[in-house]
């Protein structure tokens, strides 16, 4: 029986069921993939690959409400987050058909001295696996897909069992825009596979990299046998991002933020801030105001206009934050806010007093929990801050322009917004340190993870 299967976590009712591609299918599909890196990505132009994934752009602004009703039933999101995600996949795939060239340019280099010329010319590398998540089913792809293809790699998608929908129709996207560019359907092939399937993939010979967005466990489990065959990896892991409040002008529009930042996503974003810093004399009106704000997002129907906040993506997903939630109380954890779990929907909830001696001070809350600390200065904030086995993102929020770069060096994450919230962006790189991961999507440096850096030094 395939895992993958889309049970709509508002319903609890599955609605589809999609077969897992058997071994002869994967090794045809594996071949399709290599096939197309010979056949298309080492003899088409880059401009050629850039026109490409400039029609898979268009394509996800034409199916645009089409795809964003697959994921509102395959993970919950609210729809016009999921409207947002598709628009923000589209820019991404745009982003790189316009710069991608110019990002593939022979760079040269400078000679200290002898005569003649040197440049480094840029190629992939060949066939990549890309293993995503549920949480952003095409954002996730787009970013990692997007930049990947115009580079000159083939991609085989292994998506989350919970979205084969939305892979399905990503993977249409990609044909299509294939057809009409004149490109093999082998750019792009979507492999619905099994876990022992995936470790065979990345032992193949015929697979250069992997890519993987997920959990510690499944980053630890793809580095390990990427390890052994010597793959090249990128790895972006969870989150509990800081959000440091050091002074601000206007207190109701720091926490409208932090809300925003804590709920984007029903809560399940590996960089929504998570764990709220804010400076003594802050503290209590902060709470109290993030408090109300948080808690007056109650989950909804996440079709219905205007929902901030629908259910979790999975049954088991609510069940596991509940526990989590519960073992912070009974350590000694105060609640200052907080609601019965009905099914997939969970409510927001707010922790104080969480000390290091309990596991919620080094847990990832993936849903609507925030938790509240209250520091004596800007050194103590940013030691608590680093005080976590993540290193994703980070928020600081103060009126003072030397604090913030301050503030924003000492800080160990891959990424620091200051003053601003939910600011990703196409152009801008992302990814982490520690146990975020490693690697960066996004951004030119997106182009760079995939591709033999190539010396070529000519005589004079």
């Amino acid at each position: 029986m395939s895992s993958y299967a889309v049970t709509n976590p508002a319903t609890g009712e599955t609605l589809s069921e999609y077969p897992q591609i058997t071994d002869a299918e994967l090794q045809a599909a594996i071949a399709a993939a290599a096939d197309a890196h010979t056949s298309w990505s080492r003899t088409a132009s880059v401009a050629d690959r850039a026109a490409l994934v400039g029609r898979v752009a268009e394509l996800h602004t034409e199916r645009r409400d089409e795809l964003a009703a697959i994921i509102v039933r395959e993970m919950g999101k609210p729809l016009e987050q999921a409207l947002g995600e598709v628009d923000f996949a589209a820019a991404i795939y745009q982003y790189y058909a316009v710069n991608g060239p110019a990002f593939s340019a022979d760079e040269p280099i400078e000679l200290a001295e002898g005569g003649g010329s040197a440049f480094v010319r840029r190629a992939g590398l060949g066939v990549l696996l890309g293993i995503m998540p549920w949480n952003f089913p095409y954002y996730q792809v787009a970013r990692f897909a997007g930049p990947n293809v115009v580079a000159g790699n083939t991609i085989l998608l292994k998506h989350a069992p919970q979205c084969p929908e939305s892979a399905a129709a990503i993977e249409a996207i990609f044909a299509d825009a294939a057809a009409s560019v004149g490109a093999p359907s082998g750019v792009y092939v979507n492999i619905y596979a099994s876990n022992d399937q995936i470790a065979t993939v990345i032992a193949d010979p015929r697979v250069q990299g992997i890519s993987l967005t997920g959990s510690e466990r499944a980053g630890a489990a793809v580095a390990e046998i990427a390890g052994r065959h010597l793959k090249k990896v990128v790895l972006e892991l969870g989150g509990s991002d800081p959000f440091i409040l050091l002074s601000t002008d206007d207190i109701d529009a720091a926490a409208q933020d932090a809300v925003d930042a804590r709920l984007d996503n029903n809560g399940q974003s590996c960089n929504a801030a998570k764990r709220f810093i804010v400076i003594d004399s802050l503290y209590d009106a902060f709470a109290e105001k993030f408090t109300a704000k948080l808690t007056a997002a109650q989950p909804a129907d996440p079709m219905a206009d205007g929902t901030l906040l629908g259910p979790l993506s999975s049954l088991a997903a609510a069940e596991r934050l509940e526990e989590q939630l519960d073992r912070a109380v009974a350590q000694g954890a105060t609640v200052l806010a907080s609601g019965p779990r009905s099914e997939s929907y969970f409510p927001p909830a707010v922790l104080a007093d969480v000390t290091p001696a309990m596991d919620a001070y080094h847990e990832e809350f993936f849903g609507p929990v925030a938790a509240i600390y209250r520091v004596a200065s800007e050194e103590e904030a940013v030691t608590l801050a680093n005080d976590t086995p993540f290193g994703l993102g980070s928020y600081v929020y103060t009126t003072d322009p030397e604090q913030a770069l301050r503030v924003a060096d000492g800080i160990e994450a891959g990424m620091v917004w200051i003053n601003l919230v939910l600011g990703d962006s196409a152009e801008l790189p992302f990814g982490g340190v520690k146990r975020s991961g490693s690697g960066r999507e996004m951004g030119r440096f997106a182009m760079e993870e995939f591709v033999n850096k190539k010396m070529v030094r000519i005589a004079g």
